[in-house]
């Protein structure tokens, strides 16, 4: 059997694109049931991702999930300082929860991911991925503005991204990103979640 795994993560466009990039791991028996976010484009915070784990926790008592893996956004943070921020508060409100919750994080922004998979990337957007450098994706400065600048004058919604997660390899972005694996890995095993990083340093700008 599967092991069945519901994912906390900031906005709509995760909501859409996560199933698509974690889709490889059903080969692994491991299956995303849902991804769940904050309601009105709330701020996920521990007081919020308690409040999304308990909601999906009581709301599936016949078949309840084996993990929850919340993911965060860094933006220009240090992975290590986003991802101790919630370990210290949330697993004290979840302790009622007979399932593991573990932690990951996208470096700055889910988008980065997408840009990890130039090729697939570029044959969505009709266009190169512009002056990056998509194998270090993790060190691109804003993503998700240079996705938008990328697309035009189409505009980018969490329909869209999801129309590009689809068509990428969730393989090729595990290769070059760090961050895509450390949360492949928690959706799978949670056996990689390290605070103690490097500072991402960041060289790719995008004129504002």
């Amino acid at each position: 059997m599967a092991k069945r795994v519901i994912i906390i993560a900031s906005g709509e466009t995760e909501r859409r694109a996560l199933p698509h990039l974690a889709r490889h791991l059903q080969d692994r028996s491991v299956a995303v049931d849902e991804v769940r976010i904050p309601p009105r484009n709330r701020a996920l915070n521990a007081k919020m991702a308690e409040r999304l784990i308990k909601a999906a926790w009581y709301e599936n008592l016949s078949t309840p999930p084996d993990k929850f893996v919340v993911l965060m956004d860094v933006d220009q943070a240090h992975p290590g300082e986003v991802l101790t921020a919630i370990r210290s508060q949330l697993p004290r409100r979840v302790v009622t929860i007979e399932a593991d919750v573990l932690y990951a994080y996208a470096q700055e922004h889910l988008e980065a991911w997408y840009f990890a998979d130039a090729e697939n990337l570029g044959s969505y957007l009709g266009r190169d991925a512009g002056q990056v450098d998509t194998s270090r994706p993790d060190e691109i400065r804003n993503p998700k503005l240079h996705l938008r600048h990328l697309l035009g004058e189409r505009v980018y919604t969490a329909r869209v991204s999801e129309e590009i997660a689809r068509t990428l390899s969730p393989g090729t972005i595990a290769g070059r990103s760090p961050s895509f694996r450390k949360f492949v890995d928690a959706v799978m095993n949670g056996g990689s979640e390290a605070l103690e990083e490097a500072p991402v340093r960041r060289v790719d700008r995008v004129d504002r």
